[in-house]
């Protein structure tokens, strides 16, 4: 893996994060009009696809629970607003889980060779865990970007 990779994927959690602290609970949870989802959706959702997409493809279990990955995957929409614990669970997470992933990674790269090849909404067929962890810097700036528009629609 290249060092980068994990650098880039920080930083964009970080921006995220910054993004988020500019509002309140009840605004993260707003849903503004000609959206489908919100701010806390969209980063639940970074949290939620990395799992799956390292973990659940490479068959290792995940680090998060089925009740999130049901409230954040790809196709889930906002039913229920998060809480402010759901909220904190939720940064504390975005980077936990890279230190986590990090650190599996290097102490036993081969729990990530068992791989299975995904298509992405993307265009893009993920075949391998290296594959994987650029792709999903991809991803998670595609949602960094729908979260600015979200940005400038929040009353």
């Amino acid at each position: 893996m290249n060092p980068q990779s994990l650098l880039i994927l920080r930083t964009t959690r970080t921006n995220f994060l910054t993004l988020l602290n500019e509002f309140s609970l009840e605004q993260i949870n707003q849903i503004p009009k000609g959206f489908s989802n919100n701010l806390i959706w969209n980063f639940g959702h970074l949290v939620v696809t990395q799992q799956l997409l390292c973990y659940k493809l490479s068959g290792n279990k995940m680090y998060i629970s089925d009740e999130m990955v049901n409230k954040y995957r790809k196709g889930a929409k906002p039913t229920t607003d998060a809480t402010k614990e759901e909220v904190e669970e939720l940064k504390t997470l975005a980077f936990d889980l890279i230190d986590k992933f990090e650190k599996d990674y290097t102490a036993n790269k081969a729990m990530f060779d068992t791989f299975t090849e995904y298509p992405t909404s993307y265009g893009y067929i993920l075949k391998n865990i290296e594959d994987t962890i650029s792709f999903n810097n991809t991803h998670e700036g595609v949602h960094y970007g729908y979260a600015l528009a979200l940005r400038k629609a929040i009353v």
